[in-house]
């Protein structure tokens, strides 16, 4: 959400049905290694949560699913999906690309407790940076954008 890596028209809050967004994936690359792995987000099966949607342009859109493939598809513990999404706008919802999480990946770590995953989100460091680094960034970007996530409140309150 606070780095996408790709050229967008717009950018809108985005509920998401049916998923919510979870610290449940070991990072073996991004943000930790194999033997060192941090923990990052996915979208999990089950509840709901708001986010960001980014409209591409469709002169950008061929490159834009190939860099996010290379991105998020990298050690493949996350499953292209097209789910739709509500912009709160009341109109019908629209179609996104979105990466979920294969819970059957050796990756997906599900619910481990906060204090395990905090213990990993602190030790991880990869290509990406920080795992840290990672946390604060996404919930500021939230607070930011007027959203609320509890759980990385209380990582957030745990990491400064």
């Amino acid at each position: 959400m606070w780095r996408p890596g790709f050229e967008f028209i717009e950018r809108r809050i985005a509920s998401v049905h049916g998923y919510h967004r979870s610290l449940c994936i070991y990072s073996h690359v991004h943000r930790g290694t194999p033997e060192h792995p941090g923990l990052v987000l996915g979208l999990d099966r089950g509840g709901s949560c708001k986010g960001v949607a980014f409209r591409v342009s469709g002169a950008f859109r061929a490159a834009t699913v190939a860099y996010l493939r290379e991105r998020e598809l990298v050690t493949s513990v996350y499953e292209e999906k097209w789910i739709s999404v509500d912009l709160g706008d009341g109109r019908p919802r629209v179609p996104a690309l979105c990466y979920v999480v294969d819970r059957r990946h050796a990756q997906y770590a599900g619910k481990l407790g906060r204090e395990r995953s905090l213990q990993l989100v602190r030790q991880g460091v990869g290509g990406s940076g920080a795992n840290p680094e990672y946390v604060l960034n996404t919930y500021a970007h939230l607070v930011e954008l007027g959203l609320h996530d509890a759980d990385l409140a209380w990582y957030c309150a745990h990491l400064t």
